[in-house]
């Protein structure tokens, strides 16, 4: 049995071994496995709240995905104790140049050093000189929503990123990539012909389609491509139990995003956020659609350079309000991935992967109706299988032709189900033309 899941049996039986617990957690680190640490690693600081090498790895963890201003509420608590590590200060230095703040990364990282001369590193160094010689100017990540306080008086933090992933690295979504460089990225590089036409730079873009088809991915693009912060925001940033403090929440999440311009906020499942009042009975709910509308038109502040995107599975039950111009004014369909586009996930996803002259022609023609999400699953099933059969014969070969034959018959397209309900919305519900696109994908004459 493979070392590291001996260790994860071993943890479940006995889960208040906590130095049982860090070394699995120090496993997990070592193999890079970001997620599962980052779990585990929580769990065990539920058990011992004030251990410093369990804070330093879910620093580490924090710093390695990229999870900046998590990163750095943690370690700013770390280092303000008496005499912290020579690792805290390394970690500080990392995670405060991703935050573009070069000038504080070189004191925390000369403070490590002289601590511990080993953590000497090369490729931190020059990322630190080469941004001093930009001059890029200081500006934290991570702050307090000011005001904003949960019923036990912890401040609610707001999670603000610097993605680089970019459209390049987002297969096909040509026409999707080309309506958001129309409203987002245009106006942002050239504004002064925006501003000739008295055109404001910001505005909203609603996409929905089947899960999976990489709205999420291509809103994460977005930020990147124009490195921009992003602020992506979930049900759960928002909906709180105790009365106004869901709309409290939100402005509180536009007001950052509004100190941080220019900013990419990105709602996840918008329609559980804004659903259709009339199918509200409760007037808490109608209340926070209100405020988001609010929001949205920039009653409470100056929305110029807010870029809001939002994704949804079912836009049928977002209010009809918000797709009044200033506000979700251009509404995308997302579809499944064409033949080409899934050529060029498969070239995404099987990037430095062992894969033995896999024809990702052939693989996209026998997976029609695929999304993306199921495509990595083809993927993974792949890969499972290959590694069961490396695991018999203890020698690890590259994926074929075969493997993707095996996986496409095992995993069935989950776009199915949701093109059954949409084609109903289309055909019986489709005032304005609203879903004209899905019957046009669906070759569903009206």
């Amino acid at each position: 049995m493979d070392e590291l899941q001996s260790l994860m049996d071993a943890v479940r039986l006995t889960p208040d071994n906590i130095p049982l617990r860090k070394y699995l957690c120090g496993e997990l680190l070592r193999r890079q496995r970001w997620t599962e640490a980052e779990i585990e690693i929580k769990d065990a600081l539920k058990m011992a709240p004030h251990d410093m090498e369990l804070k330093i790895a879910l620093a580490t963890v924090f710093c390695e995905q990229q999870k900046t201003s998590l990163g750095l509420v943690l370690v700013e608590e770390l280092v303000s104790q008496p005499a912290p590590p020579a690792r805290v200060w390394f970690i500080y230095a990392k995670l405060l140049q991703q935050a573009q703040q070069p000038r504080a990364a070189k004191d925390a990282y000369e403070k490590a050093i002289i601590i511990d001369p080993a953590l000497k590193d090369a490729f931190l160094e020059s990322e630190i000189n080469m941004s001093l010689q930009k001059g890029t100017t200081p500006e934290p990540l991570r702050v307090p929503a000011h005001g904003d306080l949960t019923e036990e008086g912890s401040e609610r933090l707001i999670d603000v990123e610097r993605p680089k992933v970019t459209f390049g690295e987002v297969g096909g979504m040509d026409s999707v990539k080309e309506e958001i460089r129309l409203k987002i990225i245009h106006p942002l590089r050239h504004p002064e012909i925006y501003k000739a036409y008295g055109k404001k730079i910001g505005g909203g873009i609603l996409m929905y389609g089947p899960p999976g088809c990489g709205k999420t991915h291509l809103a994460r693009a977005t930020a990147g491509e124009i490195n921009a912060n992003f602020i992506s925001v979930g049900i759960s940033d928002i909906l709180d139990m105790w009365i106004g403090q869901s709309e409290k929440n939100l402005h509180a999440i536009y007001e950052k995003a509004r100190s941080m311009k220019p900013c990419v906020l990105f709602f996840d499942e918008v329609d559980a956020l804004g659903a259709n009042r009339s199918d509200m009975r409760q007037s808490a709910g109608k209340q926070l659609i209100n405020q988001f509308l609010q929001e949205m038109d920039g009653i409470d502040g100056d929305n110029d350079g807010v870029l809001v995107l939002a994704a949804t599975n079912a836009p049928w039950h977002l209010d009809p309000a918000f797709r009044r111009p200033g506000r979700f004014d251009r509404v995308i369909f997302v579809p499944p991935p064409d033949e080409n586009a899934r050529v060029a996930i498969l070239d995404i996803l099987l990037k430095d992967k062992p894969a033995q002259n896999i024809d990702r022609k052939a693989v996209a023609r026998k997976t029609p109706e695929f999304s993306g999400a199921d495509l990595q699953a083809v993927v993974d099933i792949a890969i499972e299988n290959k590694l069961e059969e490396a695991m018999r014969t203890g020698t690890p070969v590259p994926l074929t032709a075969s493997d993707f034959e095996y996986a496409i018959k095992k995993h069935k397209a989950t776009t199915r189900e949701w093109f059954t309900t949409a084609k109903n919305y289309a055909l019986f519900a489709n005032e304005g033309g609203s879903y004209d696109e899905i019957l046009n994908y669906l070759k569903i004459k009206k």
